[in-house]
């Protein structure tokens, strides 16, 4: 690629994060869809019809580290997972710090959640890939907040191929227990904040996966956020049109250990080598 287009590229993209990036059209009067008053999306996706599972909600049962300081101070990025089983009421639990819905505002507004977004749209929905999860069998997952369980999408054995490849072939996340696939559905945030909604929405879906970290930290799991999504693979396994719903984001958590910390600095072994 010449120089000339990699520049323009990259202050492509820098305009995108700037809160003025369509100052452009600043002198064109212009109203969102909510201040037109069209009607609201839905809040979440119905349910598909199939096979739905109970989330347990005694977390009180997990070995859960309270202390907020230990917990910001022990995160961090784990990609060596020991592939001993996950516990469902583990598994809820994260499902719960990430996406649970606490409140719904006025008759059908809002959803208030365990974690922020901008206008309250929560514009995301979490799929699943599970695999030696207590109690559910491996494959295709949907969690649907406003009853707080699993939807089954497929089941599928062997979902190693399917994880690596939809991840641009980062392997070491086909180990994991849970895989989250965090969709945007881009109307949701459309509706209130129109043409200036695409880069908040980006911000919005940082603020699940840093409770995912916190989440799995506090009960001895880990996790790592993966940016590098091939989202027509992830699409088309979870149904989506790549259109108005399209996977953006994704987060393997597993089990881990203390004893493989070495492991865990192999992927870093390049900053040794190049001297860095």
């Amino acid at each position: 690629m010449e120089e000339t287009k990699i520049r323009e590229l990259i202050n492509r993209g820098r305009a995108f994060t700037k809160p003025s990036y369509s100052e452009e059209y600043n002198d064109e009067t212009y109203y969102t869809d909510q201040e037109l008053k069209k009607q609201q999306p839905p809040l979440v996706k119905e349910p598909n019809g199939k096979k739905t599972i109970d989330l347990p909600m005694d977390f009180a049962t997990l070995n859960i580290n309270n202390d907020f300081l230990t917990v910001i101070n022990s995160r961090a990025s784990h990609r060596v997972y020991t592939e001993e089983r996950m516990t469902l009421t583990e598994l809820s639990y994260l499902l719960w710090c990430s996406q649970g819905i606490k409140e719904i505002r006025g008759k059908a507004y809002a959803t208030l959640r365990t974690v922020p977004c901008g206008g309250a749209r929560h514009e995301f929905e979490i799929y699943l890939t599970l695999q030696n999860v207590e109690g559910v069998p491996n494959g295709f997952y949907h969690y649907l907040p406003m009853s707080h369980k699993l939807e089954l999408i497929k089941e599928q054995d062997n979902l190693k191929d399917f994880i690596s490849e939809s991840l641009q072939e980062q392997v070491w996340a086909a180990k994991a227990n849970a895989v989250f696939y965090i969709s945007a559905v881009y109307y949701r945030a459309e509706w209130r904040y129109g043409i200036y909604a695409h880069r908040v929405l980006l911000i919005d879906a940082g603020h699940i996966t840093e409770n995912l970290y916190l989440a799995s930290t506090s009960i001895h799991l880990g996790g790592c956020a993966i940016g590098a999504v091939v989202d027509s693979i992830a699409n088309e396994a979870f149904g989506l049109d790549g259109i108005e719903e399209c996977i953006i984001y994704a987060h393997p958590i597993g089990t881990v250990s203390v004893s493989d910390k070495e492991k865990e600095q192999d992927f870093y072994a390049f900053v040794k080598e190049q001297g860095l």
